[in-house]
């Protein structure tokens, strides 16, 4: 050993154990492979960062907010600071409320920080859901990560209503009873379920114990274990992204995850939690003082949930009153149907759409690259029918309000509403598709003839002609390279005795019929096909 050796100084501890670890397993490769992922920077992709920020949010004034709330259902005179109530009988939990609002420091701050970050959380997920379901991000292979997705939508509307009836104030209370009234209107287990939830008759002692439980740890345990899952599946199929140049089926183009999408995500983090903090100083929400404490004797028409429930309020309010007796069991249609029906065939839709639309589609490679909403009109004329059916019940949650503000009379605006709830859906679906096909139309155009120059030429006859030049190759790139499935036929051909997959071929004509054709060369076809080629494709697409 060499006189340099000897005085070279012995790697630390830390060094020891990190080589320790990297002979046994892949740390250092695996390390350096995610840290160099490359992530897109389309502003599009940053929805679900805001609701993973949401959380965070939600979890750090949460863990606040639990030293100091009690859920007991005990009822005393209230003894606190807020001179309007002292001396009123409250519950423990609604008492613990107003002392975080006006005698722990920081409290009010602290609980309207996480009332917005609940509503913005909500609103983030479902955004984003729209945003992959308009682009097509839920094909092939990501159809299981859709699914829990749409799984954490579910599980963020009840993690949000049960933290939205934890104060045990009159508003929250009604939307308690509202919910009673809900399962007691299921046939046949209603009662034993409305029974088993609420431990007994309404509103007993045991439902805001039980909702706290699944509020600071069933649901939010699951909420984290299945983000957990979810961007692991994100890191493993890799981003959705853009067409453009250089971007093909096989790869994907971004910016490497240290350090420029790192320190892109941990401002917008900080900028979430600003605004959040912004908001909930300046603009105040649930002011349970103003409410009073639950009393079943006292309810007002004037009362709206957060707006994630809020179309279960609007479906109740414009479902006419119907009832059935059958076999000695009363089904409370005008219940039952508006806010057990509608939202379980809701979440069926959601979950089962990409299947369906892979069952109309056929077999087909993975698709890595987002649709513009207007090259697939059918699905985004779905989209737009089904948020305006939204849109419209969300409204309606509050056909009192309107009525009070603008002086409707409540049966006309109530008819109002539910002519709209058939209508516009309607009207939504044939605008949406004719737009999408204008659209398609006009990029045919400025292929043809590219875009204006901003100037007008004479010609040698006289006349007067726009000066017309080429599109740039990234719009030309962005414009031609895009899916564009045929209509099924396999099954019914003319030679058959039974014509199988009949049905599936009607619904594959009408979802992909109606397209504009782009004019593209054979050329040209040839290197979208190279583009559009799915990874396992990779070898045969490169060498043509």
């Amino acid at each position: 050993m060499s006189h340099e050796d000897e005085s070279a100084p012995s790697p630390a501890w830390g060094e020891r154990v990190v080589t320790a670890l990297d002979k046994r397993l892949p740390v250092s490769s695996a390390g350096r492979a995610f840290l160099r992922k490359a992530f897109p920077d389309h502003w599009s992709f940053l929805l679900g960062e805001i609701a993973l920020y949401c959380l965070v949010v939600l979890v750090v004034t949460g863990v606040f907010l639990t030293f100091f709330f009690h859920p007991g259902m005990t009822e005393g005179p209230y003894t606190g600071s807020y001179l309007p109530l002292r001396g009123v009988r409250t519950s423990e939990a609604y008492a613990s409320v107003l002392d975080i609002s006006f005698d722990v420091r920081g409290g009010l701050l602290i609980r309207q920080i996480h009332h917005w970050a609940a509503l913005v959380f909500v609103a983030a997920i479902g955004v984003h859901l729209l945003r992959i379901f308009f682009t097509g991000a839920f094909r092939r292979p990501r159809e299981v990560n859709w699914t829990i997705g749409v799984t954490l939508f579910l599980l963020a509307l009840l993690e949000g209503f049960c933290g939205y009836s934890l104060p045990d104030d009159l508003l929250s209370g009604t939307g308690l009873r509202t919910t009673q009234g809900i399962m007691l209107s299921i046939p046949v287990v209603g009662t034993y379920l409305a029974f088993l939830v609420f431990g007994g008759q309404f509103p007993g002692h045991e439902i805001i114990p039980r909702m706290y439980v699944a509020h600071i740890l069933l649901l939010p345990g699951l909420l984290l274990a299945l983000v957990v899952v979810h961007l692991g599946f994100v890191v493993y199929h890799k981003h959705t992204h853009w067409a453009a140049p250089g971007r093909t089926n096989r790869n994907v183009a971004g910016k490497p995850f240290v350090p420029q999408y790192t320190a892109k995500s941990v401002g917008l983090f900080f900028v979430v939690a600003g605004v959040l903090t912004l908001m909930a100083a300046l603009m105040q929400i649930n002011p349970v003082w103003s409410f009073g404490p639950y009393r079943a004797d006292q309810v007002s028409i004037d009362a709206q949930p957060d707006w994630y429930v809020g179309f279960l309020e609007g479906a109740l309010r414009l479902m006419p009153g119907v009832e059935t007796d059958l076999a000695g069991h009363t089904i409370v249609w005008d219940v039952f149907l508006p806010a057990v029906v509608l939202p379980t065939l809701l979440f069926v839709v959601l979950y089962g759409y990409p299947f369906f639309e892979r069952w109309v589609t056929g077999p087909g490679p993975e698709q890595h690259l987002c649709d513009r909403p207007r090259d697939q009109p059918t699905r985004a004329a779905l989209g737009a029918a089904a948020v305006s059916a939204y849109a419209v019940l969300l409204l309606a949650g509050g056909q009192d309000v309107f009525t009070h503000v603008f002086k409707v009379p409540l049966e006309v605006l109530t008819y109002g509403f539910r002519t709209a709830l058939f209508v516009l859906p309607l009207v939504a679906y044939h605008a949406t598709k004719r737009a999408c096909l204008g659209l398609q139309a006009a990029d045919r155009r400025r292929l043809l003839h590219g875009r204006a120059a901003g100037e007008v030429r004479r010609n040698a006859d006289g006349g007067y002609q726009e000066a017309r030049t080429l599109l740039p190759a990234a719009e030309t790139y962005r414009i031609v390279v895009r899916d564009e499935p045929r209509p099924l036929a396999h099954g019914t051909e003319a030679w058959r005795w039974f014509r199988r997959h009949r049905v599936r071929n009607a619904l594959s004509r009408w979802y992909f019929g109606e397209r504009v054709g782009l004019p593209v060369t054979a050329r040209q076809r040839q290197q979208i096909d190279v583009v559009r080629a799915a990874p396992g494709e990779a070898r045969e697409a490169d060498d043509t």
